[in-house]
């Protein structure tokens, strides 16, 4: 995978840039050869960022790690990185993938005989004309669907606490590896923000 470093008041030494191609490597992998990465390097007062962007044929993937060494803020962007590769990776697989009960077999189009007959008259005429009888699959569902209890846990990493606006929460949301983001403007407005199942983020105002 190519991988273009930038550094803004910070030294990128030899280790962290070797650190960082092989663990773009690694990820290329999942994501495909073909891809390309940038990797930015800053620093704020005592804290390391590391922003990661991958852009895949299909699939953006933007992480940010922040930590007091370079090299565990790249760590952890790597890893969020990896986590959404990997993710984005089963979710295409499982949706090209049927399990063989929910395979709907078609079965070929009726015609009806243009005027009426008994059905003993059409029985004896298949019999005598020896046409093979048509099998038919017949489904069987149970009579009450099953309901499965939901296991519900409290989690409070969903609530943003300070104002944001919709681009800083989307960060927000990538940098948490979270599919739900509750949080507030400046003005006082409050927005939900979630992944949809096919993966892109949906916004919604709560009046």
């Amino acid at each position: 995978m190519e991988v273009e470093f930038t550094a803004r008041q910070v030294r990128i030494s030899k280790a962290l840039r070797d650190y960082a191609e092989e663990g773009m490597e690694r990820i290329g992998r999942i994501v495909g050869k073909t891809a390309h990465s940038s990797i930015t390097f800053s620093a704020q007062r005592h804290e390391h960022i590391v922003e990661l962007t991958v852009q895949g044929r299909s699939q953006k993937i933007a992480a940010t790690g922040k930590a007091n060494t370079p090299e565990a803020a790249l760590r952890q962007a790597m890893a969020h990185a990896e986590h959404q590769a990997l993710r984005f990776r089963d979710r295409r697989i499982g949706g090209k993938r049927l399990p063989k009960e929910e395979k709907i077999v078609t079965a070929p189009p009726v015609s009806r005989p243009k005027s009426r007959a008994t059905p003993s008259a059409d029985l004896s005429e298949e019999r005598s004309a020896g046409k093979p009888r048509a099998s038919i699959l017949v489904h069987s569902f149970p009579a009450k669907p099953t309901v499965v209890e939901p296991h519900i846990l409290k989690n409070g990493e969903a609530i943003a606490i300070r104002p944001l606006t919709i681009e800083e929460a989307v960060k927000e949301a990538e940098f948490r590896d979270r599919d739900l983001l509750i949080f507030r403007t400046v003005a006082g407005d409050t927005f939900v923000l979630h992944r949809r199942r096919d993966g892109q983020m949906e916004l919604v105002e709560i009046p």
